[in-house]
Parts: structure tokens; C-alpha cells; sequence
């Protein structure tokens, strides 16, 4: 880059101010600056951030007048008049017009004293919006700096934020429903009995706690979580208590089937038992739901934590699993991207076979209720410039709903890779029975726990409706 192209920001000295100069600045208000002060301040003032909690248009009309006058200001001073190494000493402000999201606010200091002894500078402070109302006006002191510096404006970072708002809304969907029995088999440890605690309390759920009553009581006494509102069915071992559990969804009991501190192994296996009565004739399958700040709509990543490496029949069920947890959750018409390393059918790679033969299935009717495109390389399936780079067009392709892995261990780093590295929520539950089956981690969010039961009660309801 040529020196000349580069922005440069440079200072005026207490010499070279005179009384009479001004400089301006100017920025549009929005609701991110809202919430990117209130990350920084602490300040969660409902009124600014909760639009359920504020009346009528108070929402959208009311703004930190501190964050906004003193950001704006000491911007102009920091950055314009005077400049780098000023000093800020004081402010008197006056805040006579609320300010809202929408608003463009343009501050102007104009120099109007010096102090020659101590190096100061008084500028008085007017902010006007778009309209040309005063908002804000008040006098700063500053000590300007006395010797002289150009350097290059540093470009600010780019800063992420993650809302979780697609899983409050899904939280807030589901409290509006009944709370739905759920079958919790060995919840023996304050791992598994705290989502079971954090629903009743959210009013997704309804426990019913299956397992040796010694050690569930002991586990909620050790972690202080109060348990006696729950109905507690005896069973001395992780087997037992998952043939109880499953017995309590076949009879209509409970409506929901939750793991509790047992292995996943030992409560599918009570799942696919030939007397269990939630057989469905379809593959089990994982689906994460995932609340990924950088991508626009929730994502959908199958098989990340049951099918170790399935065939082009199992990967067909496991398609239509993840689309009819799409069309649950308001989908209208699910975009599956099959993944591979490439978009491209290769002899060499089964990945890609397997992603065309699954185009075809749903051409013909054999994988219903969503678009399904593949084989797409990860970048192909959710970039609309890295599909339109490679010359893809596909009504898929850049806007993926579902993600579907090659196998469990491609599925399985690439949700932990979107959690841990890009800042992902990701609720899970299994799909393929009678009843939705909650699976959740110790490393969960109470949030993401809590999604997870909310995804498997609307799921639930979906099956009564």
C-alpha cells in the first residue's frame, strides 16, 4: 500500500490552537452500540436493552446520554481537537432531548478559552441530531499536548458479539406451552441433575427421576439443588433405570426420555430394544442445533454424536431426522447441504457418492420436506461469495439450514470447532424414536441446556399435535 493512501491522524499543540476553532464528529446510533456499552459498562438497564421491559416507544427513543455525549466528545478530543496526547480533565454536560436508535448525533467543540500557565484548553460541546435539535451541550477541559504527532488511524477491531437471540426466542416459545413429563434415567450426579433442576424451573419440564434413590438424593444434597418436588421411581442400576425410563415414555407417562449420568450406549441400547415401543424403523440420529453469531439463521450439524460411520441408508434417515427438526422448529422448506471436501463427485471419495446419491433420493421422494444439495465443501455450504467464487448455483449452496457430516467424527469436530472457536451455542437432542431423547454435556451452558429440553418439548408437542 502506498504511504500516501494510508489515513493519518494527527494533533494540533496548545500552540497552534486559537480560541474560535472547532472540529466535528458525527455517528449514527444503533442497537449494537447499546449492547457493545452495556458489555463494557455493566449497564443493563432494561429501558436501553429489553424491549419486552420498556412501554410503547421508550425502547427505541431512550440511549445512555453518558455513553453517547462522552463517547462522541472524546472522540473529537482524542482524535481531532486536540488530538492525540490530550489529556481529558473535566465535563459538564446537559442532556435536554432524548436520543434513539436511528439517530445520527454530530458533536462540535469549539475552543473557548486557554490557559497559557498550566497548557489547558476549555472547548464548549454542542450535540445536534439529523433534525438540528440540541441534545446535549456542556463545556470539556483538556490539557493539550505540546509536542507534535502524526501517526497512521488505527483501524478498530472487529468485535463479536453473541446475542444467543435464536435460543431465547426458542426458550421464550417454549414457556408458553405446558411443561411436558420427562423420564431422567440415573441422574446420579450434579451434572445430570442440574438441566433436570434449571427446566423444572424454566417450566419446560415436569422430572420424573429414575434410578437408586440413595445416590440421586446424595448427588442433590452434595451439589444443594432441591429435589423434593419430584416424583422419584427406585432403580438399582444405569440399566435398570433406562428400561424404567423407556417403559415410562412406551405408556405414556412421560413424553420426553432425558440421559442422566449414565453412557449413551446403555440408554439407546434400552431405546432399540425390541420390547421398548419406541421403535420407529428409523435410524437413531444426533442432530446439534446451533446459534452461530456470525452465520444468519440457526444451523442444524448431523451426526455428531451416535452414527459412527453410516452407510448411504442410515445417512438417508439421517437426513430426514435433522429435516423434520427443522420443520419443528418453523423451517418452511429445509436447505440440506451433504458435505464433503469437495463439491464435486469422486469415485475416490464416498463422501461424495454418498452426498449424490442422496440428491437423487430426494429428487425421488425418498427424503422428503427439504432442498438437499451435495457433495459441498463446509465454505460452499454457508458462503454465498465462496459458492459463487466456484461458479455453484444451488438454492442450497451459501444458505445452508443443515450441515449433514460425512461421519461422526467430521460432524463431531466441526460442531466443536463452531462452539469453541466462533462462539456457537449448540442445543442437542436424538431423533429416530417415538419420543425426542435430551442428551446434555457438562460442559453445557445453562443456556444451551436449556435449549436442548426446549427443542425436545416442542418436538414432543409437534408428536401430540
Amino acid at each position: 500500500m502506498n504511504a500516501d493512501t494510508i489515513e493519518m491522524i494527527e494533533n494540533r499543540t496548545f500552540d497552534e490552537i486559537a480560541v474560535g476553532d472547532s472540529a466535528s464528529w458525527s455517528r449514527t446510533v444503533t442497537q449494537r452500540d447499546i449492547e457493545l456499552f452495556a458489555v463494557v459498562s455493566g449497564d443493563v438497564n432494561p429501558a436501553h436493552l429489553d424491549p419486552a421491559y420498556a412501554a410503547g416507544d421508550i425502547f427505541h427513543r431512550v440511549v445512555a446520554h453518558g455513553m453517547l455525549g462522552a463517547s462522541l466528545i472524546s472522540t473529537v478530543l482524542g482524535t481531532e481537537l486536540p488530538g492525540p496526547g490530550t489529556i481529558y480533565l473535566a465535563q459538564e454536560l446537559r442532556f435536554l432531548r432524548p436520543v434513539g436508535i436511528g439517530d445520527r448525533v454530530t458533536a462540535t467543540l469549539t475552543v473557548s478559552g486557554k490557559d497559557a500557565k498550566k497548557g489547558d484548553v476549555t472547548l464548549d460541546c454542542r450535540c445536534l441530531n439529523q433534525n438540528g435539535d440540541l441534545v446535549i451541550d456542556g463545556v470539556a477541559r483538556v490539557r493539550a499536548p505540546t509536542e507534535k504527532i502524526r501517526r497512521p488511524r488505527i483501524e478498530l477491531p472487529e468485535v463479536m458479539m453473541n446475542r444467543h437471540e435464536r435460543f431465547h426466542a426458542l426458550l421464550a416459545e417454549a414457556a408458553k406451552h405446558p411443561a411436558l413429563p420427562v423420564a431422567v434415567a440415573y441422574p446420579c450426579s450434579a451434572a445430570a441433575l442440574l438441566p433436570v433442576v434449571e427446566a423444572f424451573a424454566a417450566g419446560l419440564l415436569i422430572p420424573i427421576l429414575v434410578g437408586p434413590g440413595d445416590k440421586i438424593r446424595a448427588a442433590a444434597d452434595a451439589a444443594k439443588l432441591d429435589i423434593s418436588a419430584y416424583r422419584l421411581i427406585e432403580a438399582a442400576t444405569p440399566a435398570a433405570s433406562a428400561e424404567q425410563a423407556v417403559r415410562l415414555v412406551q405408556t405414556g407417562e412421560a413424553a420426553i426420555l432425558m440421559k442422566g449420568s449414565l453412557h449413551t450406549d446403555d440408554l439407546l441400547r434400552a431405546v432399540l430394544a425390541p420390547d421398548s415401543g419406541l421403535r420407529t424403523g428409523r435410524r437413531l440420529s444426533h442432530v446439534y442445533i446451533m446459534d452461530v453469531p456470525t452465520y444468519p439463521r440457526p444451523l442444524l450439524v448431523t451426526d455428531a454424536a451416535v452414527n459412527i460411520a453410516p452407510d448411504l441408508e442410515q445417512k438417508r434417515d439421517i437426513v430426514q431426522n435433522a429435516i423434520d427438526l427443522a420443520l419443528a422448529m418453523g423451517i418452511e422448506t429445509p436447505r440440506v447441504a451433504v458435505l464433503s471436501a469437495v463439491e464435486t463427485v469422486n469415485p475416490k471419495l464416498r463422501s461424495t457418492l454418498d452426498a449424490a446419491a442422496l440428491c437423487k433420493m430426494a429428487d425421488r421422494g425418498q427424503i422428503t420436506g427439504g432442498l438437499v444439495d451435495g457433495p459441498l465443501a463446509f465454505d460452499n455450504a454457508v458462503s454465498p461469495s465462496a459458492a459463487a467464487e466456484k461458479g455453484i448455483v444451488s438454492p442450497v449452496a451459501g444458505q445452508a439450514d443443515i450441515l449433514v457430516a460425512p461421519d461422526l467424527e467430521a460432524g463431531n469436530m466441526l460442531a466443536k470447532q463452531l462452539s469453541f472457536l466462533a462462539g456457537a451455542d449448540a442445543a442437542g437432542v436424538v431423533l429416530g424414536a417415538k419420543a425426542p431423547i435430551i442428551l446434555t454435556s457438562r460442559a453445557d451452558s445453562e443456556r444451551t441446556r436449556l435449549a436442548s429440553c426446549a427443542v425436545a418439548a416442542r418436538l414432543a408437542m409437534r408428536k401430540e399435535a
